[in-house]
């Protein structure tokens, strides 16, 4: 199994569920992870990375960590710097049209959106709202460019465009679809060396589904417009995911790999879960395993069951712990006071 990974945490595209993945593989494999200096889970997001921002790191004795996977904006040769030079890259990407929705519906404090009722009203005359010197503009267009390390900004010729593309594909072994989860996973698997249990998840930080707009196809098109840059990496990733599989794993063997990972998670959730999901945030009985509420989306969690014996309520624990929590937990262990 491959050990030294960097994954670049995409706002908004299923990626606190794949640091739950990233949290368990790492804390079962006693890694070490690139934590933000004096913990937290952004390292100095929205500038762009630096290793100095990594808790322990420094240029006279540099010292290489196994995971790297909070939140950052992306600058490879910082990277580098932190981790192994055979570290495997990967990222997710998320269709902009849903990213965009999302984002105005979580950030909706931000300055681009606070003045906007609807998301409808910001796409009529986005220069109106959206001021691209606000320290805060990234959430507001171009998302995944921006995370990338890109000009939001920027102009969207087909040169340009091409460059970006490049310099992506150069810099990440693989990219992930979260609306094909279950595929993504699989891929991952397959690429890290990894078992199965290692990439079962439960969703974390997810909306409730009623706060979830009905878009349409001229709103769809404002969107792609706005966000024409991401529309680009999006359209042009997803291509390429799914001749990865037709290459290197066949659709036939993606359907019954998909088909075990659905059936071990739907196991896990009979196991641990109370009830058959996720549940309300009021309606989280233990407040250690209560998400972050953010913006004005209803971020919903879990209830274990009652009575697991000890292995494998800890195993379940893991599953459903959300990321800040989770975050905390494994620095306090990492960064434990010794004892003199």
């Amino acid at each position: 199994p491959k050990t030294d990974i960097v994954f670049l945490k995409v706002h908004k595209s299923a990626s606190s569920t794949v640091m739950n993945i990233l949290f368990r593989f790492g804390e079962t494999h006693n890694l070490t992870f690139a934590f933000p200096v004096g913990g937290g889970n952004q390292l100095f997001y929205p500038h762009h990375f630096l290793a100095k921002f990594v808790q322990g790191f420094s240029p006279q004795s540099p010292r290489r960590f196994n995971i790297l996977c909070h939140h950052m904006r992306f600058l490879q040769p910082e990277v580098q710097k932190v981790v192994s030079s055979s570290a495997v890259y990967f990222s997710i990407l998320r269709n902009p049209v849903q990213l965009m929705e999302s984002s105005f519906s979580y950030y909706k404090g931000t300055s681009a959106f606070s003045h906007a009722r609807s998301l409808e009203e910001f796409l009529s005359q986005p220069y109106h709202y959206y001021n691209p010197a606000d320290g805060d503009s990234h959430y507001a267009r171009n998302l995944m460019t921006f995370d990338f390390g890109f000009n939001p900004d920027g102009e969207v010729s087909a040169e340009r465009v091409q460059l970006m593309l490049k310099a992506i594909e150069a810099s990440f072994d693989l990219l992930l679809i979260s609306e094909y989860f279950d595929e993504s996973m699989v891929l991952l698997k397959e690429m890290l060396c990894w078992d199965l249990d290692s990439v079962v998840s439960f969703p974390l930080n997810i909306r409730d589904s009623s706060a979830k707009p009905h878009l349409s196809d001229t709103i769809v098109e404002k969107i792609k417009d706005w966000n024409r840059l991401d529309w680009e990496i999006y359209t042009h990733f997803n291509r390429t995911f799914w001749e990865r599989i037709d290459q290197g794993i066949g659709r036939e063997r993606m359907r019954q790999e998909v088909k075990a990972l659905r059936e071990r998670q739907a196991e896990l959730a009979r196991t641990c879960l109370q009830g058959t999901g996720s549940v309300a945030p009021k309606d989280i009985k233990d407040s250690s395993l209560r998400p972050l509420q953010h913006g004005s989306a209803k971020i919903l969690g879990y209830n274990l069951k009652q009575g697991l014996d000890k292995e494998t309520e800890r195993m379940c624990r893991r599953l459903v712990t959300p990321e800040l929590q989770y975050s905390s937990a494994l620095y306090k262990k990492q960064f434990a006071q010794k004892p003199p």
